[in-house]
């Protein structure tokens, strides 16, 4: 168990809350997004989908007093594959965005791969919880 410092903490929940808008977005707007974005509409409702328990999760982990440092490791980890994914996404020719479309997966993978960053950082701060 870790005690979470406050970058940690405030990662989390920073994330939470830009992957619940998100999610709220993709899975609202899907049908909207995919012309404009040149992205297939199930994607986007998919990934808005698995957000919605993505966001619950890390929100839940982030209003923690205490954090079990391997659930930390998954959410950074998963941030920085989540990242490559994007990126191999684009590269792979599997999708065929637009110029749109293109800027809006690379920016969420940016921002993903930031919050990977942050949250490692937040946790080589934080203490380990002395257990009683």
């Amino acid at each position: 168990m870790i005690h979470p410092s406050l970058l940690l903490r405030r990662a989390l929940q920073a994330d939470a809350l830009v992957s619940g808008a998100m999610a709220l977005l993709l899975v609202t707007g899907a049908s909207a997004l995919a012309p404009l974005l040149a992205l297939p509409q199930p994607l986007l409702l998919e990934t808005g989908l698995f957000l919605i328990a993505y966001a619950a999760f890390v929100g839940w982990l982030g209003s923690r007093a205490a954090l079990q440092r391997p659930l930390v490791l998954l959410v950074i980890i998963g941030n920085a594959l989540w990242t490559l994914a994007s990126i191999a996404l684009l590269l792979s020719g599997a999708v065929a965005p637009n110029a749109l479309g293109i800027a809006f997966v690379a920016i969420q993978a940016i921002t993903v791969g930031v919050f990977a960053e942050l949250q490692y950082m937040g946790m080589k701060r934080s203490n380990a919880a002395v257990m009683a």
